[in-house]
């Protein structure tokens, strides 16, 4: 789950100069059209989000998270159930070598080499579908957030959210900006709403 954590990088990051842009900018005289466009600067509200918290919080994030965990462990327990067969089957040839002839002990060695190959193309296929099942669960969770962030925005006046946390771009911002509860317990809200529906009409995003 290293990944998870970044996912809403990709949602709210912003470079320090496009801040600087909505803040300072100004219109060139070939914007202003009359007299009633006399603002020397564009006013541009902007808000941030502490994004670890919000996943941190976010009860739909914690559902899916465990989901992928559960299928992570079966498919984990369903390659070790392979793997200790052909161990067991290794360990039997070890056994019986010597009482083979030389062309059986070869015929059995070569077959469990193939299994062993066939083995590794199995554990890696399980990787890959691992990795599937986080991409959908991540294009998922950024189709909630930012569509959260769009309507929520919309309500509030706000032009701009960006994410503030340790590693972002923005170094510093009023807590006056930080709408972070305020995220949380709109998403929480609205995934809670989502469960009490009619299961028939819930838009259903398992993993499995």
């Amino acid at each position: 789950m290293k990944n998870i954590s970044l996912v809403l990088n990709i949602v709210l990051v912003l470079a320090v100069g496009a801040l600087y842009f909505l803040h300072f900018s100004k219109p060139s005289p070939e914007t202003v059209k009359s007299s009633s466009q006399k603002n020397d600067s564009i006013d541009y509200s902007v808000a941030y989000i502490n994004s670890d918290s919000v996943l941190v919080n976010y009860d739909y994030f914690d559902k899916i998270q465990a989901e992928l965990q559960d299928k992570g462990a079966k498919l984990e327990k369903e390659y070790q159930t392979r793997a200790e067969g052909l161990q067991r089957e290794v360990n039997d040839f070890q056994r019986t070598v010597n009482s083979l002839t030389i062309g059986q002990a070869k015929a059995l060695e070569e077959d469990l080499l193939k299994k062993q190959q066939n083995l590794r193309v199995y554990q890696e296929n399980l990787s890959q579908q691992l990795m599937r099942e986080e991409s959908k669960m991540n294009q998922e969770l950024y189709k909630r957030v930012t569509s959260f962030l769009k309507e929520y925005s919309s309500e509030n006046g706000i032009d701009l959210v960006v994410k503030f946390n340790q590693g972002s771009d923005v170094l510093y911002a009023n807590e006056g900006m930080d709408i972070t509860k305020e995220v949380i317990e709109g998403l929480n809200a609205a995934y809670a709403s989502e469960l009490a529906l009619p299961k028939a009409k819930t838009d259903t995003t398992s993993i499995d």
